[in-house]
């Protein structure tokens, strides 16, 4: 029974608000992740299946041989005989073996020992034991370029799940997607080169794509070993382990060739095979191309078939697995693939279709494949005996002797079932429209199969559509699913849309878009959440999280991990991004920009092609591009893996690059409209502007773009002209009645330009580079103050110059402290002192005034009086380096500075070097020379000041000791101000140091320093020139925008009258409370003026994206690329209608040829006849016409043929009997009539024992028993009346009046005869919340009413078999109260009666059948009171009883027999089916 059955008891109309019937209910869309589908915590990205299978090829590491070797023994057995038993046969050789084709010696010690309880007739089931396995490990094929593979032996009786558990978890295999089982001969066989080449390149495309598991025999011969080179040619074709397939080979173990070297008690690891085809003999060889083998052991040797049962009890099992890929929970769909084949492979495809496997046969292959292929597209009442007969006497002519008569009917019997499932059936033919590939014709057949698979609503949509993403086909999803014959809401599309973005799947994605997918509504707080709960576990910023997770749980000291939120990602994104989602103690449920939160989440995990999507949807696209920019360059900084860095880095360029592009058409069409874009507040981005975005992601080649910089001019001039010469600038700044003339002209924009004297007046002064220039001479006065106050005014007594110093200097850190504490945006004062701090030109400001008031305290304490000038000294110099700062705003010596600050950064890494080999030479040279120098300072200078001086030339006289002299030096080192003698003799004090060991190491020091250190440290700088020297217009660019934000937002007054400014700022903010004035570049827009500007730069980003495209499409490599896919494409429909040609004309030759033999006869006979005495009979007149010609009429057809409804029962003929192990003898349609002679019928007899039934016919065929039965009559309380009349009686038993079934016996039947039910189809009409009826296809619907009873995976009509003498059946009462017994029978007796006759039932048998009364109770009206009164006595008396109102359309899953009940009510009712 189904899940879907068990969560409920009973399902009124009532409850149908709650639980509805999926798919075709009003639409209500999942507003949070729970509504979908999907599995949470999904943690598998696109290439784990890829990972995993690379990693099952890989030697097998020592913990995995350590696990492996001690879980195999215990959880795998294989299979030994413990008796011998001489057998009649020998072996090849001659040799006596034992019943299980082992010789003697192969046995086990105890077997040749015959113990008296065991008898003496061998005996499978008692002489054959089970034993832990001996053959398990890595398999190498010796010779064949080492090729290894995975492989072990199991017994027959293995349970599935140990085996699939065994290639999940040991051999590190992921869950497939598809299974493929190939099947057809086992023999090598021939195939027509080119259909060869398709089908293997459609195989290996197929298994590649979708991540398929492909399944074989495994042996190295037949359609194996077309499997096998498939796989090997793809292998070979691949140039990474990427593409390797997993390719199972289930084979006998007992008939596999040199298995001996297999077997190893502890595992081979790995364990050499030898492919020898030439000595195998009736045995068959591995493989060497499959990855796996799983070698099925039953004890016996020789003995093909042992695998099968084995092999499909696995495949079941692992088709009814659940694989999470993407998202979505999927049964793993199986296929069955057939080339070629004797009659195990027509059992094969039998049992799949009976099984509901769809399968696909490929025509040209040969002998059954083409046998099924040729009668495909005929009706199955032209499917007869004699047709079979013909076409395996032409595809079986070397064993078409073998076939007896009963095999030809079985033989058409299958045929007809199998051809009777069209929908389970696809034919791969050579050339045929829209199926060029084996892989489409795989998935469509698993399309196909599904499509027509009976489903309640949408579910079968939902299912076709997950397997597509899972398999990544979105060719398929376009070709197959996205069509006419179903209106996908996009609401529904939402799951797959969230599989499809965490399996980085882009294609899906834009065909989701396509599909009508809003992202808007489909990015939800929930939505959010979920995808940052199924991040890539490869990606860092997934690492990152869990950190800022795991030390939330640790501050909170809790043991439990913290659900993740959205204010978790912005403490890991970065402060530019903290104010997106901010922790609240309320659920949030909706993001204030969907699509911004999407693309952050592309962005983090570094997915090109779907942030490209995603960006493509955005509104904000340029502030989008810029802040993606920003977050891959932080990302990248902790990267720790190169490549990814790299990519990294490559996106956030081409997101700048986008952002230029936008920003460039923007510019052209209206340069204020786009000028506007730079400056404008975006509140989706964290409150920010686009200028700011690409600063603070050093996107320079954005802030370069002409646009931006004329923007930045026009920022810097203010309300003044940019045409004015810097010249006028400065005399009117020194003589401001000039701004009165035309000297000095305004901006042409009315809104810049002023009005009246004071206005030109304030307009001039405030301008920034006013201010700019002001402050420079401010700077210059003050440091030419400074300059003389240092050197000529320093009293001990302060004179009003340096009072002025100081009064100057209050002024300049008052400004510091309002650039520090200055915060229009609120962003608090611990983000404006982190930004104020990190600006290098502050950290110089912060330590020239430190240095300063320093140097001033000691300055007034007359103690220190000389020491507080030095001091000031210093700080004089760090104030003349914040100069450099002022220089940033020239062209030329802008990136000047910029040179000398990165050759700081190369002068440390020198000097480290340099210090190691200046301190290891002034040890040495201080060692050697002198003895026992105590004195630091002299030590300082003898190992450091000295060895540096070297460099430059100043080499100590007494380093060679032939300038020494003892007047220089202290003997003994007390004069503190000459160096300590070197070592010297006692007596004519002449130095005795090694002066060749002296002179050499001061040789190599200055070849090391002077020549190689010091050309390194020139290489260095001059790389650091030259690359910055390639950049220097972009450097400058860049830089002049901090200058220029500094003035634009500085007090006009420059130092020390700017204390007026502070002053007049103190007061109005301190005393009046007024806000304090956005200085900063930026602008907050209306609503709507920001509405209108956002959708005209959409529509310009439109514009820039497919001038993209076309771009790319003149691109002379794509051009090249597309002509070549334009010359395999026409190759290929030429090859195609070659070989549709070639095959109308092979049908019209034999055709032809036919017309030539019948004509022949046809003269032959004339003249025969002529030459006798008369005419002869016409019966032996050969008929002028060809069979062939007519069938391939048939078969040219396009399109299927019309299959009216079958004439005979169908299901009564189902080859296996339901409930039982007993096959029905096989009666072809054309055999069903007992009027047609049918000689070899000789059906068996099944009569199940009802021990729960109080009355029941005998089981026994005895004819005593049978003629105490009554027929045509009632008999006692059993109506044994048929509704088609009397019936005839044969030896005591009833006939079917339908015809044969292949069974005697009454079956799972109570009565022999008829066996009387009762169907009621209680239907009401399908409404809308506004209860208006529902339509489809202009027909109304209706719902009906169905129940699933235990035991039973599929849903029925509420009814049954009658009891004798009773009214309503057992299971309508199952189902309803006791007290609405009569109540429903007056309905029925109201009712219509739509069906009294035979039930086609697969219970029914020759002498035991079904006939049924159908009868229709409708409510019209939904207010009905009998309908709410049968809706309040419905009941489940079992737990596992589910009951439900559904709506009736042809793919309500039912039974079938139950479906034809339903289409007469839909018929009667006009209703829509």
């Amino acid at each position: 029974m189904s899940a879907r059955g068990r969560c409920a008891k009973v399902l009124p109309s009532e409850l149908n608000k709650v639980c509805p019937e999926r798919g075709d209910e009003p639409a209500t869309h999942p507003r949070k992740m729970s509504d979908f589908e999907v599995v949470p915590n999904l943690q598998q990205s696109s290439s784990s299946v890829s990972r995993s299978r690379r990693k099952a090829h890989f030697p097998t590491g020592t913990n995995e041989k350590e696990n492996l070797i001690s879980w195999i023994p215990e959880n795998i057995r294989k299979k030994e005989c413990t008796y011998f038993v001489e057998s009649s046969q020998t072996s090849d050789s001659g040799r006596i073996v034992c019943e299980c084709g082992y010789l003697r010696e192969q046995h086990l010690d105890d077997a040749a020992k015959p113990p008296i309880y065991l008898g003496k007739e061998w005996d499978p089931s008692r002489h054959i034991q089970e034993m832990p396995t001996d053959a398990f490990g890595d398999i190498r094929f010796t010779g064949l370029g080492q090729k290894t593979g995975k492989y072990v032996r199991v017994s027959s009786d293995t349970p599935p799940r140990v085996i699939y558990h065994l290639m999940t978890q040991h051999w590190g295999l992921d869950a497939p997607n598809l299974l493929i089982s190939v099947t057809g001969g086992a023999k090598n066989f021939i195939m027509k080169p080119r259909l060869r080449n398709i089908f293997r390149q459609g195989l290996v495309k197929v298994a590649q794509t979708t991540g398929a598991w492909i399944i074989t025999g495994g042996s190295h011969a037949g359609v194996m070993k077309q499997v096998g080179e498939a796989v090997r040619d793809f292998i070979l074709s691949c140039s990474h382990k990427e593409g390797e397939i997993v390719t199972i080979g289930i084979a006998t173990w007992g008939t596999v060739y040199n298995r001996e070297s297999l077997v190893c008690p502890m595992g081979g690891f790995p364990a050499e095979y030898v492919l020898d085809e030439e000595n195998q003999g009736s045995l068959s060889c591995l493989d060497s191309n499959h990855s796996h083998f799983i070698l099925v052991d039953d004890g016996t040797h020789g003995r093909y078939g042992v695998e099968i049962p084995l092999r499909t009890r696995l495949e079941k099992f692992i088709s009814e697995q659940t694989k999470v890929k993407g998202g979505v929970a999927i049964k793993i769909p199986i296929v069955c693939v057939v080339l070629e084949g004797g009659p195990g492979t027509l059992d094969t495809i039998y049992n799949a279709i009976t099984n509901g496997i769809p399968c696909v046969i490929v025509e040209g292959s040969g002998r059954v494949a083409d046998v099924i292929a040729q009668v495909a597209n005929l009706p199955v009442a032209r499917i007869t005996i004699a047709l079979i007969q013909k076409k395996l006497s032409i595809l079986f002519h070397d064993t078409y002797e073998l076939f007896t008569e009963r095999k030809l009917v079985e033989w058409t019997k299958k045929i007809q079932d199998i051809v009777r499932s069209r929908q389970l059936l696809t034919i791969f033919r050579e050339g045929k429209y829209g199926q060029q590939d084996v892989d489409v014709a795989i998935l469509q057949a698993l399309f196909k199969a599904s499509r027509n698979q009976d489903h309640f609503g949408r579910e079968n949509w939902d299912h076709q559509l997950k397997l597509a993403v899972a398999w990544n086909r979105v060719d398929i999803a376009r070709s197959e699913i996205f069509t006419d014959d179903h209106d996908w809401k996009p609401a529904d599309l939402h799951p797959v849309m969230a599989a499809a973005l965490i399996s980085n799947k882009p294609e899906f994605v834009k065909l989701f878009l396509e599909q009508g997918v809003c992202l808007k509504d489909f990015v939800t707080w929930d939505t959010l959440v979920y995808l940052y709960d199924n991040l890539a576990p490869s990606c860092l910023f997934h690492s990152k999280l869990q950190k800022v997770l795991l030390e939330e749980r640790e501050h909170t000291a809790g043991s439990k991990m913290p659900r993740l939120q959205m204010h978790h990602v912005s403490q890991v994104q970065g402060s530019s991004l903290r104010s997106l989602y901010k922790r609240s103690a309320g659920r949030v449920t909706f993001t204030m920009d969907p699509i911004r939160d999407l693309l952050i989440w592309a962005v983090v995990q570094n997915r090109k092609e779907l942030a490209e999507i995603i960006w493509a949807q955005s509104q904000d696209c340029m502030a989008a591009a810029l802040a993606c920019s920003k977050i891959l360059k932080e990302l990248a900084k902790e990267e720790e893996d190169t490549d990814t860095t790299d990519d990294m880095l490559a996106l956030a360029e081409e997101y700048e690059h986008k952002a230029i592009g936008v920003f460039t058409d923007c510019y052209r069409k209206d340069e204020e409209r786009a000028q506007k874009l730079l400056t404008r507040v975006s509140e989706a981005w964290g409150k920010t502007t686009c200028l700011q975005l690409a600063l603070e992601a050093k996107n320079m080649n954005f802030v370069s773009h002409g646009g931006v910089q004329a923007f930045l001019t026009k920022v810097w001039w203010g309300k003044l002209s940019v045409d004015n010469s810097l010249w006028r600038v400065i005399m009117c700044m020194l003589f401001f009645p000039l701004l009165y003339t035309n000297l000095i002209t305004f901006s042409r924009e009315k809104r810049l330009q002023p009005v009246g004297c004071l206005a030109h007046l304030r307009a001039f002064f405030t301008a920034p580079i006013v201010i700019f220039l002001m402050n420079i001479l401010s700077y210059f006065t003050f440091l030419l103050l400074f300059a003389y106050v240092l050197m000529v005014d320093f009293q001990p007594m302060p004179s009003w110059r340096e009072y002025l110093i100081y009064f100057w200097l209050f002024s300049l850190v008052c400004e510091e402290t309002r650039q520090l504490l200055y915060d229009p945006d609120g962003l608090g004062v611990v983000k404006m002192a982190s930004l104020y701090i990190k600006d290098f030109w502050n950290k110089l400001d912060i330590c020239a005034i430190l240095v300063f008031i320093a140097g001033l305290t000691c300055r007034l304490i007359p103690s220190t009086l000389y020491p507080g000038r030095i001091i000031l000294s210093l700080a004089f110099i760090i104030f003349c380096l914040r100069l450099m700062h002022i220089f940033t705003v020239s062209k030329t010596l802008g990136p000047k500075i910029i040179i000398v600050k990165r050759m700081m950064k190369d002068v440390f890494f020198f000097l480290f070097l340099l210090a190691v080999w200046v301190v290891s030479f002034g040890v040495a040279k201080q060692a050697i020379l002198i003895h026992n120098e105590e004195r630091v300072e002299w030590l300082f200078r003898g190992v450091v000041y000295h060895s540096y001086l070297t460099i430059f030339g100043q080499i100590p006289s007494y380093i060679d000791g032939v300038n020494f002299n003892i007047d220089q030096c202290s003997p003994n080192g007390t004069d503190p101000y000459k160096p300590k003698c070197p070592e010297t003799n006692a007596d004519n004090k002449e130095p005795i140091f090694p002066e060749w060991l002296t002179v050499i190491l001061l040789c190599l020091y200055l070849l090391f320093t002077n020549i190689l250190l010091l050309n390194l440290l020139i290489a260095m700088f001059n790389y650091t020139f030259q690359q910055v020297q390639e950049h220097t217009d972009k450097i400058w660019k860049f830089q002049r925008h901090d200058l220029i934000q500094e003035y634009h937002g500085r007090p006009p007054a420059p130092p020390p009258l700017i204390l007026l400014n502070h002053l007049q700022l103190l007061v109005q903010r301190g005393l009046l409370h007024r806000p304090a004035m956005h200085h900063k570049l930026k602008e907050k827009l209306e609503k709507n003026e920001e509405a209108a500007l956002l959708s005209w730069e959409m529509y310009l980003k439109e514009n820039y994206l497919q001038h993209q495209q076309c771009q790319e499409k003149q691109n002379t490599e794509q051009m090249i690329r597309d002509i070549a896919q334009r010359v395999d494409v026409l190759a290929e429909l030429l090859d195609l209608d070659q070989v549709k040609r070639t095959g109308v004309v092979e049908q019209r030759l034999g055709s032809l040829e036919d017309q030539v033999h019948q004509s022949a006869q046809a003269l032959r006979w004339m003249m025969q006849a002529l030459r006798g005495n008369g005419f002869s009979s016409g019966e032996d007149v050969p008929a002028m016409g060809s069979s062939k010609a007519l069938e391939a009429k048939e078969i040219d057809l396009k399109g299927k043929p019309e299959e009216s409804r079958p004439p005979y029962h169908v299901l009564a003929r189902n080859l296996l009997y339901p409930g039982s192990h007993t096959l029905r003898f096989p009666v072809p349609d054309e055999k069903v009539p007992w009027e047609v002679d049918f000689p070899l019928y000789d059906p068996p007899a099944y009569s199940a024992d009802h021990k729960d039934m109080a009355v029941q016919d005998p089981f026994s065929l005895s004819l005593e028993s049978l003629l105490k039965i009554n027929y045509n009559t009632m008999d006692g309380l059993i109506d044994r009346q048929s509704f088609h009349g009397l019936y005839a009686v044969q030896d005591g038993l009833p006939l079917n009046p339908m015809g044969r079934t292949g069974l005697r016996g009454r079956g799972r039947l109570h009565c022999f005869g008829p066996n009387h039910a009762l169907h009621p189809v209680v239907t009401r009409w399908r409404r809308n919340l506004d209860g208006s009826i529902i339509r489809k296809s202009l027909k109304k619907m209706l719902e009906v009413l169905v129940a699933q009873y235990p035991l039973s995976d599929v849903w029925a009509l509420p009814g049954g078999s009658l009891e004798p003498g009773e009214t309503l059946p057992l299971k309508l009462k199952w189902i309803l109260r006791r007290e609405f017994w009569p109540q429903f029978q007056n309905l029925l007796k109201q009712g219509t009666e739509v069906h009294k006759g035979y039930l086609d039932d697969p219970r029914n048998t020759d002498n035991a059948w079904v006939e049924t009364v159908a009868i229709s109770v409708h409510f019209d009206s939904q207010n009905n009171v009998e309908m709410k009164r049968l809706n309040s006595f419905l009941q489940g008396c079992d737990p596992e009883l589910c009951i439900r109102w559904q709506v009736l359309d042809k793919r309500i899953p039912l039974h079938t027999n139950h479906k034809e009940l339903l289409h007469k009510v839909s018929a009667l009712f006009g209703a829509y089916y």
